[in-house]
């Protein structure tokens, strides 16, 4: 099932890039975007995820994620967006949104960071993300924290980027 759902991201991203819209990936319910949305994009993200060890609240040392930092391609390879802090991402056409998570569920492949479901919070700049509602993070690979074991109070302050890769999928409103 898991190589299906990959298979149809794949189908999906190359339809995305001749111009057709890609279809809505098989997600688990509480991670589909509302009725009436469209997917507009379809790109695979490679970068990482950056964590910071930190002393919590608690009095202990703990991995705090910070930021992703990514580049986004189109299902031919070209650099079509960046992925950074906010969580933000920028197309290449200058527009970008920012976007807040309002569901997760647990990567299907172990040690994976989370699908996501987020909801658009801010736009700026005209072009493709300035219409995005909805941004879906699926099909992950990678991107843990590393061991609890590794913060201590001589790894205070240092950053850990774990490499990862994920497809999103952009949605905004159906016409």
């Amino acid at each position: 099932m898991n190589r299906l759902i990959q298979v149809a991201g794949a189908i999906g991203m190359l339809l995305a890039a001749q111009g057709q819209r890609p279809e809505r990936p098989e997600v688990p319910e509480n991670l589909k975007a509302p009725a009436g949305e469209e997917v507009i994009l379809a790109a695979h993200a490679t970068g990482v995820q950056i964590y910071v060890c930190q002393l919590g609240a608690d009095q202990k040392f703990a991995w705090v994620f910070k930021a992703p930092e990514a580049k986004l391609t189109d299902a031919r390879g070209k650099k079509i967006a960046h992925h950074f802090a906010g969580p933000t991402w920028k197309h290449a056409d200058g527009s970008e949104v920012k976007g807040k998570v309002i569901a997760k569920q647990d990567g299907a492949k172990p040690h994976a960071i989370p699908w996501l479901l987020l909801s658009a919070t801010s736009h700026s700049g005209e072009g493709t993300f300035s219409r995005v509602t909805s941004i879906q993070r699926i099909h992950t690979k990678g991107g843990m924290p590393p061991s609890a074991r590794k913060c201590d109070v001589s790894a205070n302050g240092k950053e850990s980027r774990k490499a990862y890769s994920a497809d999103y999928y952009f949605y905004a409103p159906g016409h």
